[in-house]
């Protein structure tokens, strides 16, 4: 058998923004919608870093008429004179040379978000042009590149006030690496925009668009910080008590804040920063944040006979029950976990964190009695609820064949035992239920049918929960345990398809589903996982022919092509239940043809999606109804 030759002249070296073009992913993650929304962020960053610092107060986002994006601040403008090093100057550096810039131990920054020191030449790399104005002294400076490379050397192009000072960068992304869309979304930028000005006391970050029929302009300014952020993520929910506890100082060189509140959910929203980069994983710094708050807690407690001494201390959980936190830290230094800066790893950071904020929260605590009374009785209902939920686990954990428990008595199992090969279809009603059991290949494809609404799970314990049957039925089928018992190890099915009717009741039914697996199961969500069945919503008969369609622009297209006459038979399905079998199968369920929505989530985005989750389906009204008006999408009249 021949091989073909492997030599050395095969191995390829990749000079300069080559390699980033070459594999973009490696930067920027994906060439999505999301890498393009992030080529936004990392220009902001740099911006962020200058107000960081001291020296910026304004920065100005404008998506421009072409779909450029234009990112101008009034910092100290990137420095024009000869780098000495490179022989350029250091605007150059910057965009053109990887892993350079001010955050290197130069003295530009104490601290900053930037990691890796590609942020700007990046997205030089990945844009069909872009340019940079700086202003200084009194002078405009200016430099031009097309996809990393230069097309106009730094010049000077005008003149400015003697005061103004900043950077101002436009670029326009390459369609030859945003091959799936290169339209920025107002709201997606919108978010993180958002974020960065609640993380940056005082900043000011406005946001315009330009583009025609999508005008609009916003603007963030948050005076108090993280405690706005708190006060907005739980615009949704009833806080417990007024305040926003708050704590702020320096530790062994590491600036800390912290903002909390409890409100009346049970489901704990924490999020952690360092640099103004999120860490989904948390880290060192979150640590101590839960160290400190967890036996702060319980000895004040315990001193104040809140806590009986037969009793059991508190745990971090019974605490943080319906808590929403901001652990924000600043360090000269940040060591992340992984070039995804996920997680902390500064131990130096638990420490401070927990020092100072322990510190704090006791002389909060002792100053405000009533405060303390309210969050530790909660924290003792949910200690209660906690021992209860404990039993209800015990009886609903998966045994193996040979302890005796058997699966849900409604669950229509697969033959296939190999997790690979198997997907269960969660459905809504036994009418529909009856049909996908007669529609299914038995060999891979389960079915679970459920009765009714389940229970809203953002407005129950975990007492509760284990306690309905609906929901018990899920997790027995599922094999993976909830909440702390989760292990995606033993998940017995590869797809878990959530298949309702296609209506408004199908749709809150989903929204349901989709809370308790996210709520205690993330991790099917964020790897891929879940799904939502998509049933044809017409059936069209003309000429012994029959189309199905999924949507009424579909509808409409086919109806153009076959034209619209008297011999037309239209039926709109309002239910699964109406479908028999064979066309249950041919139209939702047959692999070959069907249309799944896999479940995507943002884990950089966890504020929103958890403000979303609350919003929709918490107590408040309000809330939900602008959400609903800002949302929701209109359905045009058929002409049929």
């Amino acid at each position: 058998m021949s091989q073909k030759e492997y030599t050395a002249d095969q191995i390829q070296i990749l000079e300069g923004l080559e390699a980033v073009r070459k594999r973009p992913g490696m930067y920027i993650g994906t060439t999505s919608s999301r890498g393009l929304h992030h080529l936004v962020y990392e220009i902001v960053d740099n911006s962020v870093d200058e107000a960081l610092a001291g020296e910026c107060d304004t920065i100005h986002v404008t998506v421009n008429k072409d779909n450029s994006v234009t990112v101008e601040d009034n910092g100290r403008g990137i420095p024009v004179g000869i780098n000495q090093k490179a022989g350029i100057p250091a605007v150059e550096v910057v965009f053109t040379i990887l892993h350079a810039g001010g955050k290197f131990g130069g003295g530009g920054y104490k601290v900053s978000g930037g990691l890796h020191g590609v942020g700007a030449s990046v997205v030089n790399a990945l844009s069909e042009y872009l340019t940079v104005n700086v202003y200084t002294d009194g002078k405009i400076y200016e430099e031009s590149f097309s996809r990393g490379a230069i097309t106009s050397g730094l010049k000077v192009v005008g003149e400015c006030e003697p005061d103004k000072h900043g950077t101002k960068v436009t670029f326009l992304p390459d369609k030859e690496i945003f091959r799936e869309t290169t339209d920025f979304d107002f709201n997606v930028l919108k978010q993180r925009l958002r974020e960065m000005a609640f993380l940056t006391k005082n900043l000011r970050i406005e946001l315009h668009d330009t583009r025609e029929g999508k005008e609009r302009d916003e603007a963030y300014h948050y005076e108090g910080g993280i405690k706005e952020f708190v006060q907005y993520l739980n615009k949704a929910s009833n806080p417990l008590y007024n305040d926003i506890i708050y704590c702020e100082g320096s530790k062994n060189g590491i600036y800390i804040e912290v903002a909390l509140q409890h409100n009346d959910t049970y489901n704990e929203n924490s999020l952690s920063f360092v640099n103004n980069i999120n860490t989904p994983e948390g880290g060192m710094h979150l640590t101590g944040f839960r160290n400190a708050i967890t036996k702060t807690f319980n000895d004040y407690a315990r001193s104040n006979k809140i806590l009986k001494d037969s009793e059991d201390n508190l745990t971090g959980e019974d605490i943080r029950e319906g808590m929403t936190s901001i652990v924000s830290i600043k360090i000269e230094d940040p060591q992340f976990e992984g070039q995804t800066k996920q997680k902390l790893g500064n131990a130096e950071a638990r420490a401070a964190v927990e020092s100072l904020f322990s510190e704090q929260l006791t002389y909060y605590l002792e100053q405000n009695p009533n405060v303390a009374k309210i969050i530790c009785e909660k924290s003792i209902q949910s200690q209660r609820a906690r021992e209860a939920a404990r039993k209800a686990r015990d009886l609903t954990r998966r045994k193996s064949a040979l302890d005796g428990l058997s699966l849900p008595g409604k669950l229509a199992d697969c033959s296939d035992k190999n997790p690979e090969n198997c997907e269960i279809f969660i459905v809504e009603g036994d009418s529909a239920g009856g049909s996908a059991k007669t529609a299914r290949s038995r060999a891979t494809q389960a079915i679970l049918p459920l009765r009714g609404k389940i229970l809203n799970v953002e407005k129950a314990r975990l007492d509760r929960i284990y306690g309905n049957a609906e929901i018990k039925a899920m997790i027995t089928a599922f094999g993976t345990g909830i909440h702390d018992d989760f292990d995606i190890s033993k998940l017995r099915y590869n797809k878990i398809i959530i298949m309702t009717d296609a209506d408004v009741d199908g749709a809150h039914i989903a929204t349901l589903m989709l809370t308790f697996l996210y709520r205690f199961m993330p991790e099917l969500i964020k790897q891929g996982h879940v799904y939502l069945a998509q049933p044809p919503l017409y059936k069209l008969e003309k000429n012994k022919k029959t189309w199905y369609c999924y949507s009424d622009d579909e509808l409409n297209k086919i109806l153009n092509e076959v034209g619209r006459d008297q011999s037309n038979k239209i039926q709109r399905y309002k239910g699964l239940g109406e479908m028999d079998a064979d066309q249950l199968w041919e139209t939702t369920m047959d692999p070959e043809k069907r249309v799944l929505l896999k479940v995507v989530m943002d884990e950089e985005d966890e504020a929103s999606v958890n403000v979303t989750f609350q919003t929709l389906m918490g107590d408040k009204v309000e809330p939900r109804r602008e959400f609903i008006e800002q949302n929701a999408k209109f359905v045009k009249n058929l002409d049929i």
